[in-house]
């Protein structure tokens, strides 16, 4: 389920061992156990005391204490990003540069999780003056988050900052990919508040997964696969335990007659190569209008064929995290080759495991699966479009992307036609820079994603409203008791056309 053990297989004979690799060399980074139904049972046991711990705590109080983690995290920064490199083989400045976007994530949560859940008073109608209405949000209690593998601090702690900040325990399945990364965490929060694990990490394989889903904690968090969502959905399905999705895939980019082209170049060449295009948050698919497409293509063209992927920090891009999925991608150009798309830069001649050089793919038919597949890997496919109209009916048809890039001088034009697309964000004249707003929330739309992560929608993701409504005096008209007097229903029906029949 969930996971691929392709790259962290156990010693044999031991399935109760989990073995870590250095992706970029085949090194073991050290064994974790695969826990069980057992141990996850525990852990969410643990959790649900916790919990009752820190949800009755003010939002002041929790501040405060995710504040310190923050700054707990903050000063082992270094040594959070050697962890994340080792794990995963990023540069050390994609390494570092996710750790600090999950630490403003973490920060925002915590300082605005009162201010967005706290209670507030509601006005209340005509005939309801004399009641106090106020909604505020309250914790769910322990929500299980499974993690990803191609940015294993930044996605997760999408989910884990903002349910910790509305008041939530967390058990948190790092993927087997990343495990060390998981634990970490965990072990810095333990260092801020050793009595209280209101963060905890369960590792193992999809096994462990599989456990978490179906423990009964009140909301399961996933990143991953289709494949994987898919099953997540259905194995939570079982208890009625509600999810967030965000599934792999990345977005597009619509190129206008007007872009300035050289900086569409520069973002489009950084959406599908950044972490060997591995971010979901980056782009797949370039739809480009006809009277620049040639000099378009030839300026991607020229940014990507300086870019080399390799083990040492200066590299533009580190390996496939995951080993299997290289041969997702390579399947994904053979696929568009063979339907008639060419290589403008790069092919199968690309892969060298576990690297995959740059792959600029042009004119690929729309029914090819490097456009209709999970465009993991650091390929980019430009098509001619006629105009925008073409565009927007290609992104939504393709229907797979968490966010679309409009580069175009013409703004209010840009914003209307992001009103026609069926994702959850949308830029203007940037690429993946909307991640590092930790206010934005984003998720999918369809079956790409449910619910969202960050911002004010994140920290509700992981609440229950609760309203209250009470009386202050007794109501002058009053209509809602059987000892009602016939003038009031009379006062009652004029005030009511008063208010709703002139016009």
């Amino acid at each position: 389920m969930v996971e691929s053990a392709s790259t962290a297989a156990a010693p044999a004979g031991r399935s109760d061992v989990l073995t870590a690799f250095d992706p970029r060399t085949g090194e073991q980074l050290a064994q974790y156990p695969v826990q069980g139904t057992a141990e996850v049972t525990r852990a969410v046991r643990t959790a649900r005391a916790t919990q009752n711990w820190w949800g009755e705590l003010s939002f002041s109080e929790r501040k405060h204490l995710l504040l310190d983690w923050r700054r707990q995290i903050a000063r082992n920064a270094g040594e959070l990003a050697e962890l994340l490199r080792s794990e995963t083989g990023k540069p050390e400045a994609d390494a570092t540069l996710e750790v600090m976007l999950a630490v403003e994530n973490l920060d925002w949560a915590a300082r605005n999780a009162e201010r967005t859940l706290g209670r507030k008073r509601l006005s209340t109608g005509w005939f309801t003056r004399n009641q106090h209405a106020s909604v505020g949000y309250l914790p769910l209690g322990v929500i299980g988050v499974l993690g990803a593998w191609n940015n294993p601090v930044f996605t997760p702690m999408g989910s884990i900052a903002y349910a910790m900040a509305a008041g939530n325990a967390v058990v948190f399945k790092p993927h087997e990919l990343s495990t060390g990364v998981g634990t970490w965490l965990a072990d810095s929060w333990a260092a801020v508040s050793p009595e209280q694990p209101v963060l905890q990490a369960v590792t193992g394989n999809s096994r462990t997964a599989t456990a978490l889903c179906k423990s009964e904690v009140d909301k399961i968090a996933y990143a991953g696969p289709e494949a994987g969502g898919r099953e997540v959905i259905a194995l939570c399905a079982q208890t009625l335990t509600p999810v967030v999705v965000e599934n792999s895939g990345k977005g597009s980019m619509i190129v206008h007659v007007d872009a300035v082209l050289d900086a569409a170049a520069e973002a489009a060449v950084f959406g599908a190569m950044a972490n060997a295009g591995q971010n979901s948050s980056g782009i797949q698919r370039c739809y480009v209008a006809d009277s620049v497409f040639d000099d378009f293509l030839a300026k991607v063209a020229e940014r990507a064929a300086k870019l080399r992927p390799g083990a040492d920090n200066r590299a533009s891009y580190g390996p496939m995290i995951n080993a299997a999925q290289v041969d997702v991608v390579r399947r994904q150009v053979r696929d568009a080759l063979a339907h008639g798309g060419h290589a403008v830069l790069g092919g199968l001649d690309s892969f060298r495991d576990p690297y995959v050089e740059p792959i600029v793919l042009a004119e690929v038919p729309e029914e090819s699966i490097a456009i209709t597949g999970e465009g993991i890997g650091p390929v980019l496919v430009v098509n001619r479009v006629a105009d925008l109209a073409d565009a927007v009916t290609r992104v939504n048809a393709a229907g797979n992307g968490i966010a679309v890039t409009i580069f175009t001088l013409d703004i209010p034009s840009a914003e209307l036609i992001a009103e026609q697309l069926k994702v959850g964000v949308v830029t203007v004249n940037s690429s993946t820079a909307f991640t590092g707003i930790p206010a934005l929330p984003f998720g999918g739309v369809g079956e790409y994603g449910q619910g969202h992560s960050h911002g004010q929608q994140g920290l509700y993701e992981y609440s229950r409203t609760m309203s209250i409504a009470r009386r202050r005096y007794r109501a002058p008209v009053r209509l809602s008791t059987f000892d009602r007097r016939p003038g009031h229903l009379q006062t009652a029906k004029a005030l009511f056309r008063l208010r709703h029949g002139r016009g």
